[in-house]
């Protein structure tokens, strides 16, 4: 548990450099950092973070070039973290900016059992923020993360921009950025290949922004999962647009599971503008999502889907089913506008629709679904 607050404090000291004019400046070095790769500069670096922290007005943390032992590779050693590695929270006006993050995951990647059992332990993120305002990450690069990359809670207006994650398409619940009961949530420019969903809007989110960002390897851009937990909130209003998908397991997908405790909604979201290179599924709604293989089928999802739009979405779907609305409950004010979609194999793309009445604009392929 030592090294969590270790690893905090040492990459805040880090990233949270804010150049500001006429800002004070407090060089690590100062107060002892060696920036060697061999001596532990821990002390050293919590010490100036705790100096910058107490002086008024703006301040600038200064890391000349170096290796700062202990700040950006992790551990292997799974007994030394709890749920997240570096954790930057309760905090308004934060900028991260620049740096490698190597979560080192691959020695604990055969320890996650969460694709199999519902009751696993959680591995930690990388990189958490939570409860944090105003907030921008910027040419951030993430590698090998024992869970997720980065994962958002409760963050309000958060901006992120040129960031590159990567990590083997079979690592593990990779997912690169995971957002939870947040709102504002602007992501764009940037770069996604992880072993799972790219980016994953959780429950409870509010006015998330995703532009310009290219995923693959991956699980695709995501909407959930919803609908497994009590108390879950509603997400609404989730604009993606400019995104490319190259040999994704999905494109954009929206997933609920079964027998949901309570009931919440998923409305107000347009996916525009996306091209799709060889993906499995490139437009999918999933109401019946379980990836266990014993799950229980008796009540149809509690999470009521709404004002749902695909708009301009082109390229090649590598199974002839480029299209699958499987909806539980009748899913409302669905909209498919200029769909072009073809597949690699022999013959043409197929629709598949479940409780899902959709209104067709514009080119359609492959065909819509027939009633």
């Amino acid at each position: 548990m030592e090294a969590r607050p270790r690893l905090l404090v040492v990459v805040a000291v880090l990233a949270a450099a804010a150049s500001a004019a006429g800002a004070t400046s407090f060089n690590v070095k100062t107060y002892g950092a060696k920036g060697n790769g061999v001596n532990d500069d821990t002390k050293a670096l919590v010490t100036a973070w705790k100096a910058a922290c107490a002086a008024a007005g703006a301040v600038t943390l200064v890391l000349g070039p170096g290796t700062y032992y202990g700040t950006l590779k992790a551990a292997s050693d799974l007994k030394r973290f709890g749920n997240d590695w570096i954790e930057f929270g309760w905090v308004n006006g934060l900028t991260v900016a620049g740096g490698v993050i190597d979560g080192q995951g691959a020695a604990s990647w055969p320890f996650n059992k969460c694709p199999v059992r519902k009751d696993c332990k959680v591995l930690p993120t990388s990189v958490l923020f939570v409860n944090t305002q105003n907030t921008v990450v910027k040419d951030v690069t993430s590698v090998n993360p024992k869970f997720f990359h980065f994962a958002l809670l409760t963050a309000k207006n958060i901006h992120i921009s040129g960031v590159k994650i990567t990590a083997p398409a079979n690592s593990p619940n990779t997912d690169g950025i995971h957002i939870e009961r947040s709102s504002g949530v602007y992501i764009q420019d940037t770069r996604i290949a992880t072993g799972d969903d790219c980016i994953s809007v959780g429950q409870g989110n509010d006015n998330v922004e995703v532009a310009r960002v290219q995923c693959g390897p991956g699980h695709g851009m995501s909407v959930g999962s919803l609908g497994r937990y009590v108390g879950e909130g509603d997400v609404t209003r989730v604009h993606v647009r400019d995104m490319t998908f190259t040999g994704t397991d999905n494109g954009v997908r929206i997933k609920t599971w079964e027998n949901s405790p309570t009931k919440s909604k998923a409305a107000h979201m347009v996916f525009e503008n996306l091209v799709m290179k060889d993906v499995m599924n490139p437009i999918i709604i999933d109401q019946k999502y379980c990836p266990y293989y014993n799950c229980e089928h008796k009540y149809v999802s509690g999470v009521s889907i709404s004002d749902i739009q695909f708009k301009n979405v082109k390229g090649t779907a590598t199974t002839p089913v480029a299209v699958l609305l499987k909806c539980g409950v009748p899913c409302q004010g669905l909209v498919l506008q200029d769909v072009d979609l073809k597949y690699k194999g022999q013959g043409t793309t197929q629709a598949k629709c479940e409780n899902a009445k959709a209104k067709y604009v514009g080119y359609q392929s492959p065909k819509p679904c027939a009633y």
